[in-house]
């Protein structure tokens, strides 16, 4: 293959931001010290400015970009999306199911447009992309890919008032294990990954202190985003005989086994 295509939603900030950095980088150093061939990424997200800031902070290695101004819970926008990947780079490799919000607050208070916004675009966006992704790997020449999902360590156990969010995460490992099952025909393999206290925007608040499920405010240890930028490069790298189901990266002290 001439080069390897990975397209990333929610690219503009956190972690989307800084794994699309890393494949652009990635791909950059391939291209031109080993395999002249390289990573192109197509950013997707709802902010152009944004993405022209990722685009601007990957340097040299972002003329290998495409940004995309996209909506993830309007289902022509994500045709769009990867009818214009294909048009641009001739196929996908890599899909990154990154996009997701947070609608946080007491379960008994929590709005069903706040539950809804929060399901369409954690939940049924990865699988319009899932599918997206599907109709493209199975029909490309070599067949097959990877869809990688970002999870949370919220799949395993949930923050006080969290439900939306919590229940989309615990989906998304459903949606993780039938994607696996059901790519094996098309060589396309899928992974998840669950991220715990990674230091972005959304996250700066652990370090003045979170609410813990006895009530109390506690400050959470951090890590560098950029640990989980190289951990799904790595599960993008391996070839398609291998996979990673499900990866945990989580600052080492924060309280997640025992939580509760």
């Amino acid at each position: 293959m001439e080069k390897k295509v990975a397209l990333v939603t929610g690219a503009g900030s956190g972690v989307g931001r800084a794994v699309a950095l890393a494949l652009l980088r990635a791909g950059y150093c391939v291209a031109l010290a080993l395999l002249r061939a390289g990573y192109c990424v197509a950013l997707a997200g709802r902010r152009a400015e944004a993405l022209e800031q990722t685009v601007a902070l990957a340097g040299e290695a972002g003329e290998r970009a495409l940004a995309v101004p996209t909506d993830v819970r309007d289902p022509e926008a994500i045709r769009a999306l990867f009818a214009q990947t294909q048009a641009t780079f001739g196929r996908l490799d890599v899909l990154f199911n990154n996009a997701g919000i947070v609608r946080n607050g007491p379960l008994e208070e929590l709005s069903l447009a706040d539950w809804q916004a929060v399901v369409e675009t954690n939940l049924t966006a990865s699988f319009l992309c899932t599918q997206e992704a599907f109709k493209l790997m199975k029909s490309q020449n070599p067949m097959g890919g990877r869809i990688i999902n970002n999870g949370s360590v919220s799949a395993h156990a949930p923050r006080p008032n969290s439900a939306s969010y919590t229940a989309t995460k615990h989906a998304i490992s459903g949606l993780t294990k039938s994607t696996a099952l059901d790519g094996r025909k098309y060589n396309i393999a899928c992974g998840q990954i669950d991220i715990g206290n990674a230091l972005t925007d959304n996250t700066a608040s652990m370090t003045s202190g979170a609410l813990q499920a006895n009530g109390t405010l506690a400050i959470e240890p951090v890590m560098d985003v950029e640990h989980v930028a190289q951990s799904v490069l790595h599960m993008a790298n391996l070839p398609l005989e291998a996979n990673v189901l499900f990866m945990t990266v989580m600052a080492t002290k924060m309280p997640l086994v025992g939580r509760g």
